[in-house]
């Protein structure tokens, strides 16, 4: 798959896949949020823009190979374009 072709939690901007895709109040999969964000048609924690900044620069680093704060200027940079950010 391609990075065009992918879709992105528009909360945290983990990429979405099917096994790892948020829950609706009615237990229907999610197609916008993952697991870690959305829960049974509610997000799962609530925090600021900065707050998940903050949360997602660890597994960034962890999981794409770079250091904190090319993770943190990456992040900085898609996190407010997305869905649940957007003003």
């Amino acid at each position: 798959m391609k990075f065009e072709d992918m879709t992105f939690c528009q909360s945290c901007s983990m990429p979405l896949q099917p096994d790892v895709l948020g829950t609706n109040s009615d237990g229907s999969k999610n197609e916008e949020y993952c697991m870690y964000c959305f829960k049974d048609g509610e997000f799962v924690a609530d925090m600021s823009m900065d707050e998940m900044i903050n949360f997602c620069v660890k597994p960034m680093v962890e999981n794409n190979d770079m250091d904190e704060t090319e993770a943190r200027e990456i992040l900085e940079e898609v996190i407010p374009q997305l869905k649940r950010w957007r003003k």
